[in-house]
């Protein structure tokens, strides 16, 4: 087990990572999602050794590892940016790690070729990082760390500069591969879509702060504060300020729905309610979704889905509607809420409880 105990890491007078308790069990799989400057690299280098807290302790199946440098620890690390030796073959760049735990010439052969039939390597052994492309480089990198049977695999948006095919191959089959190996395996990435694919557990982070940290799915769908429902949410999570007013919402003193059973419960007040953009449609979908009028801004039709862009009550939402909608601007038109799924936030954007499933 890996576990950070109130670590964190100050640059100056500036946090970089709050203090953060964290622990991830061996052979789990475990996303750090955030937007690019939360924290994400900074929290990864103190779970590798690379950096040392500023505060705090960090622990490997309950031996203190706070200062032992990262040498000395069973940790393989791939980032987005590929990180080859230049001079070395593919082969060699993959080997290096089993040449230097002392691996005999058969092993190290027979764990090479399996990792680079598994990364589609296998026709480039022989040449050097420069005679590849960026995704053959990003896949070498990938191949070192798996042949490594370290104990910790950190991954930094290792994904993002391979081409679709091979990402969707790669995200359904890294963890299984990891999570047999008994290893830790730590991923971070950007994108709310990639958490959800990969499963496991997730810690929301947001500058410098660990949000929330469970079961992806249950993250997702029992965000325990506004940040960590916008955090896991692409497209943008849609929110509007209303008051409950008995068993109406208002705003500005007129009624725009009545409030779903599931948040007939909480107190009268001003309240922050939200929704993803799959739940806002063009056609009432389900029973009892709510008739709303607003006005499109902009269409964006991506192959068999539209996000169309809407102004209501001069708030911006985004709706994600099914098919081809090719809408012209400025034009009011009826949407269909589906209010089982609202989710809602008091006036310091802590959740309130509910049974609604994002």
């Amino acid at each position: 087990m890996l576990e950070l105990r109130n670590a964190a890491k100050m640059v100056g007078a500036d946090y970089h990572i709050h203090a953060t308790s964290l622990a991830f069990e061996r052979g789990t799989l475990n996303v750090l999602l955030g937007p690019t400057l939360s924290g994400k690299t900074s929290l990864m280098r103190l779970m590798a050794g690379l950096d040392r807290p500023t505060s705090g302790s960090i622990h490997f199946d309950g031996v203190d590892v706070t200062g032992m440098p990262v040498q000395k620890r069973n940790v393989a690390m791939v980032y987005q940016q590929f990180i080859n030796y230049p001079a070395f073959t593919v082969y060699e760049n993959i080997a290096s790690p089993m040449r230097i735990a002392g691996k005999d010439a058969a092993t190290i052969d027979r764990e090479v070729r399996k990792a680079a039939d598994l990364m589609r390597l296998t026709p480039y052994l022989d040449r050097t990082p420069l005679n590849l492309s960026g995704g053959q480089q990003q896949r070498t990198a990938l191949a070192r760390a798996l042949v490594k049977n370290a104990s910790l695999v950190l991954m930094d948006e290792p994904l993002a500069n391979l081409d679709y095919k091979l990402r969707e191959e790669l995200r359904a089959e890294l963890p299984k591969i990891f999570a047999q190996s008994g290893a830790i395996f730590v991923y971070a990435t950007t994108e709310p879509s990639e958490a959800l694919l990969l499963g496991g557990n997730t810690a929301t982070l947001s500058e410098g702060r660990v949000t929330q940290f469970g079961p992806t799915i249950s993250v997702y769908r029992k965000p325990l504060d506004l940040i960590t429902a916008k955090t896991f949410a692409d497209p943008p999570l849609n929110f509007i300020d209303v008051v409950k007013a008995g068993g109406v919402f208002q705003r500005q003193n007129a009624e725009i729905f009545a409030v779903p059973s599931h948040l007939a419960g909480m107190a009268d007040g001003p309240v922050t309610v939200a929704f993803h953009p799959h739940h806002l449609g063009l056609s009432e979908q389900t029973p009892g979704a709510v008739r709303l009028k607003a006005r499109t801004q902009l269409s964006e039709i991506t192959g068999s889905e539209s996000f169309v862009y809407l102004d209501y009550d001069g708030v911006r939402w985004v709706m994600l509607a099914h098919g081809i909608h090719d809408i012209d601007p400025d034009t009011d038109i009826d949407v269909f809420l589906d209010v089982r799924h609202l989710m809602a936030f008091d006036t310091d954007g802590r959740a309130i409880a509910s049974d609604a499933t994002a």
